[in-house]
């Protein structure tokens, strides 16, 4: 069976990116589609990483796992909130996938919820989303 390659969509403008996920190989994994995506990347092993980076970094866009070691991704999202306010989109990426799990994370702080696997468009429809919240200037 031969698969087709479809070319990678492409957001309007590229945008930092925080990804905090602790598995090393999904984080590596992301990076790369977030790159081919046309955005710039950090990565960060766990909760206290991201918050850390974050706040030396100053990313546009934190894609961040829930189940994550030191500090939950609740937890980073509500720092986050809190050090930026609108100014940081944040995207929940992981594999719980209830209502309750949902309402936990937008009351947390995130804007949008995508489960694992993402899916590499609807990844980049959120980044698009995040950069006309941005008001579509280039950083």
């Amino acid at each position: 069976m031969m698969l087709r390659q479809q070319p990678a969509p492409r957001t309007s403008r590229s945008l930092h990116v925080l990804i905090v996920e602790d598995n090393a190989d999904g984080r590596e994994t992301l990076c790369a589609l977030v790159e081919i995506l046309g955005h710039e990347v950090e990565g960060a092993a766990d909760g206290v990483q991201g918050v850390e980076k974050a706040l030396a970094w100053r990313p546009e866009v934190a894609l961040i796992d829930i189940g994550l070691p030191r500090l939950d991704g609740h937890q980073v999202a509500r720092q986050l909130r809190a050090a930026f306010g609108r100014d940081v989109f944040l995207i929940a990426h992981t594999a719980y996938d209830q209502p309750e799990d949902r309402r936990r994370a937008f009351a947390a702080g995130f804007d949008a919820y995508l489960v694992k696997p993402a899916d590499l468009s609807e990844l980049d429809h959120w980044l698009t989303v995040a950069a006309a919240a941005d008001g579509g200037t280039d950083a």
